[in-house]
């Protein structure tokens, strides 16, 4: 079975750089743990960087992914923590710049803390590649 993928959106959901769902069949399966960033590739701490944390943390995942046959684009639902709500917005506009259209499912958790103190923001997700 060739490998298709169907993305319901919402006017609401895509202002938001979500899908309400999306919908495949055919590809693997692949279980995303969660992904932070205390640095960058280069080493430089991230360290109350949340811009640079959320672009590490997906570089890190599409890493993960290529590993894994597959790239971002084959993300189909993410869990997100930050640690601020005020984070929010920024999330969704750096989501938007970083997957441009025909996005995965996704839900926004603020939670008080994540493993260690500079973690602002934490990703975790499934991908189906194929």
């Amino acid at each position: 079975m060739a490998h298709t993928r169907t993305h319901i959106k919402r006017d609401r959901a895509e202002s938001r750089a979500y899908s309400q769902a999306v919908i495949t069949e055919g590809g693997r399966i692949v279980w995303l743990a969660g992904q932070v960033a205390v640095s960058d590739a280069a080493g430089k701490s991230l360290a109350g960087d949340f811009d640079g944390q959320v672009r590490e943390v997906f570089r890190l995942l599409g890493v993960t992914l290529q590993e894994a046959g597959g790239a971002l684009k084959d993300m189909v639902t993410m869990t997100v923590f930050i640690t601020d709500g005020r984070f929010g917005d920024r999330f969704t506009e750096l989501r938007k710049e970083i997957f441009g259209g025909d996005f995965p499912a996704s839900a926004l958790i603020t939670c008080r803390a994540l493993a260690r103190p500079e973690l602002l923001v934490e990703v975790q997700g499934i991908a189906v590649v194929g």
